[in-house]
């Protein structure tokens, strides 16, 4: 399966591994069990692709994805007729027909949102379901702990269509965090007042907190795209995309000469500078640049790891290949950004950022091919 321009003409190559993506997801399900395991597929299933990320999950078990807003949704509705999908950017403001047409599910956080939802059912008569989102620490998205107190014996009495109780954890990522801890009991406090409505409060991260955190569903994202759930310790997750490129040319810098944009990067000896043609317009982090002073990002040439020479252009990056035999970084050599070694949490950190962030700028300029093998275990 493959999308975008012919692999001759296109800058980069991104293999995206839907057995990975699936054996990912399944071993969420295992630490999770008893809960079921859901899949966040929002912001184009992280870069990845919806309709081919959907598609395989969808074959694979999963009966229940989490999207950002109803044109995700729509698309999503489009490939899995018979799952659950929940919106998680709430009920915007006359929505509702959208919803019931859909046969999806709004994760409501205001008791604005309540109140045209209340007003939507009787008027139309549909008997949708919504996920209720509380607030207990985020300060984001969510009805206050108290209001959810006060509103619980109404929407229990009259169900109002509600299928889930749902909070968001704000530092998973970091076990230690006296927030975790915090939020945990107060969302057990605000589920005995939903006794017999299922209840969601774990992400990525949140799955490795253990069961306090697990409750009725767990809802992971990122680290179905291999991005590392557990910072600071081995990557339990299996690597999903690896991006590659071809060399265009190799020059020579003398020594005391500059390389790109702003002159940033000086030649400490007589330096080989191998250019391919990706850039920040393909996703590449302009952040992982590399000057005198930062040595930026890296990549794999001739099985080796070399370092990027100066800022990131639009479309072109240098990369200093001195250290590698000629023979090996010719022109239409391949030259691995992601992949090989080079984690997209590797590529995250060289930018100062997130892995969340370097996937969902992968861009559709590449020629993606989409593996499947049915081998995921």
């Amino acid at each position: 399966m493959v999308s975008g321009p012919p692999e001759a003409e296109a800058g980069g190559i991104l293999t995206i591994d839907l057995d990975a993506i699936v054996a990912n997801w399944r071993a969420l399900g295992r630490r999770a069990m008893p809960a079921e395991c859901a899949a966040v597929v929002k912001a184009d299933a992280y870069g990845c692709g919806l309709a081919q990320i959907g598609t395989a999950l969808a074959q694979a078990g999963c009966r229940t994805f989490f999207v950002a807003d109803l044109d995700e949704a729509r698309r999503l509705r489009a490939i899995v007729n018979d799952a659950t999908i929940y919106v998680l950017g709430g009920l915007p403001p006359g929505t509702g027909p959208a919803f019931a047409d859909l046969n999806v599910r709004p994760c409501i956080g205001s008791l604005i949102e309540l109140a045209e939802w209340d007003a939507f059912v009787a008027q139309s008569g549909w008997r949708g379901s919504f996920a209720l989102h509380v607030d207990t620490g985020m300060n984001r998205l969510g009805i206050a702990p108290d209001e959810a107190a006060a509103a619980a014996a109404r929407i229990r009495s009259e169900r109002h269509g509600i299928a889930l109780l749902m909070s968001h954890l704000a530092c998973a990522d970091t076990p230690e965090h006296p927030l975790n801890d915090k939020q945990i009991r107060l969302f057990r406090d605000i589920r005995l007042l939903y006794r017999g409505i299922p209840a969601s409060l774990a992400n990525s991260s949140g799955i490795f907190l253990g069961a306090p955190a697990h409750c009725d569903l767990v809802r992971p994202g990122a680290a179905l795209y291999g991005v590392n759930p557990t910072p600071g310790q081995d990557n339990p997750m299996q690597p999903v995309v690896t991006l590659r490129t071809r060399i265009l040319l190799v020059r020579s810098v003398e020594r005391g000469e500059t390389v790109g944009y702003g002159a940033g990067w000086t030649a400490k000896k007589t330096c080989r500078i191998a250019v391919v043609p990706i850039g920040y317009a393909d996703g590449v982090l302009r952040s992982s640049g590399a000057d005198d002073r930062t040595p930026g990002g890296q990549a794999i040439v001739g099985a080796q790891r070399c370092r990027f020479a100066g800022r990131i252009s639009m479309d072109l990056i240098a990369i200093d290949v001195t250290d590698i035999p000629e023979t090996q970084a010719r022109r239409g050599d391949v030259v691995t950004l992601i992949g090989d070694g080079i984690g997209v949490d590797d590529v995250a950190a060289a930018g100062k950022t997130i892995g969340y962030e370097v996937l969902t700028q992968l861009s559709h300029r590449y020629h993606r091919i989409y593996r499947r093998t049915d081998r995921a275990t």
